[in-house]
């Protein structure tokens, strides 16, 4: 019966592309045309980023050159896809575009680009949204993106492990020194979570880095609340222009 049900539900409502609204074959999938325009993030990165980087892997740790001017607050950081084409259309869609089933296989790509960095112990924690943006946007894509992360994984999930307790003004057109200063003291643990992730590793998530700022004044909260490290994990990553 329920197989039936099913069957009749996809003859209404078919699968469409979560890109171009094209038909597919299954939920939550993309068309070969938006797949192929979609530059997920593969071979040799920077260990701290996530961001691509040229030649091939030789056992050492290697790092952009951004990070080497400017080491990161945390222990490795990776992206799943190049915030750019059809990956820079899904991200808005999901922040701004009201698409919260983005999410779901969002969490199956974060989950490919994390999977190198889970411990056994791993406690997955979104980036936070001040109260009264998200009381605007009704949802926090990076708690959504967490959620699924952790679904797929199977890791420990902390939704409110951070506390965004000043709004900060919007940063997109903020210089990288400008964003630090404007995130200082931003963030902090959840008092009553603290006890969660004292000694364990824990792995941040947001939908985009750019210049890292917000992450970095995560990574510090956590660090203050006694994690045993922090890594990071974002869906996409914005690549500076040659």
């Amino acid at each position: 019966m329920r197989a039936g049900f099913q069957t009749a539900v996809a003859l209404i409502y078919p699968p469409r592309c979560l890109g171009c609204g094209a038909q597919v074959e299954s939920d939550f999938g993309l068309c070969g045309a938006c797949w192929r325009d979609t530059p997920f993030i593969g071979g040799t990165v920077c260990d701290s980023c996530g961001i691509p980087l040229e030649g091939a892997r030789d056992g050492h740790r290697v790092e952009c050159d951004d990070c080497m001017q400017t080491p990161r607050p945390w222990r490795q950081g990776r992206a799943a896809l190049l915030y750019a084409d059809r990956a820079r259309q899904l991200v808005l869609a999901l922040k701004h575009g009201d698409r919260p089933d983005i999410a779901r296989p969002a969490g199956v790509w974060l989950a490919r680009a994390a999977r190198p960095m889970l411990e056994r112990e791993t406690l997955i924690a979104p980036v936070p949204l001040h109260w009264t943006r998200l009381l605007r946007r009704r949802y926090n894509q990076a708690a959504l993106l967490a959620r699924a992360l952790a679904a797929q994984t199977g890791a420990a999930l902390c939704p409110d492990l951070l506390i965004r307790h000043r709004r900060t003004p919007m940063l997109d057109h903020a210089s990288a020194g400008d964003r630090l200063t404007i995130l200082a003291g931003a963030v902090s643990a959840h008092p009553r979570r603290r006890r969660r992730m004292a000694g364990r590793p824990v792995l941040l998530v947001d939908d985009v880095m750019t210049s890292g700022a917000t992450l970095a004044a995560c990574a510090a909260a956590c660090h203050a609340g006694g994690a045993a490290s922090v890594d990071v994990v974002v869906l996409a990553r914005v690549a500076k222009d040659d």
